[in-house]
């Protein structure tokens, strides 16, 4: 059992890498909102993982994997965040008074 789970992460990774790989880079910012979604999703599944206490490479690989999905979250809001604020426009700056009346 544990190879065809050893074989579907390795698959998984490779057309992950396939996928994102040929994303064209106009379409970042709006897929990494939705690839936050998907780390959201690892993060509930590296939880479970984390406090199933089967055994100890168990619980220690699931919080490795809880620090990478979250970092990955984090990561992923501030990126997306900074791009936004790219495309705002310059009316929302707020005026300069002159010192004189």
């Amino acid at each position: 059992m544990e190879l065809l789970e050893l074989y579907v992460f390795v698959l998984a990774a490779f057309v992950g890498y396939m996928v994102i790989s040929r994303v064209p880079p106009l379409l970042h910012t709006p897929l990494m909102a939705a690839t936050n979604a998907i780390s959201g999703i690892s993060l509930v599944g590296s939880l479970i993982a984390a406090g199933s206490a089967r055994n100890s490479v168990a619980t220690i690989l699931g919080f490795v994997a809880v620090v990478c999905a979250t970092s990955n979250i984090v990561g992923g809001f501030l990126i997306t965040d900074r791009m936004l604020r790219m495309f705002k426009s310059g009316s929302a700056k707020p005026a300069i008074k002159s010192g004189t009346p």
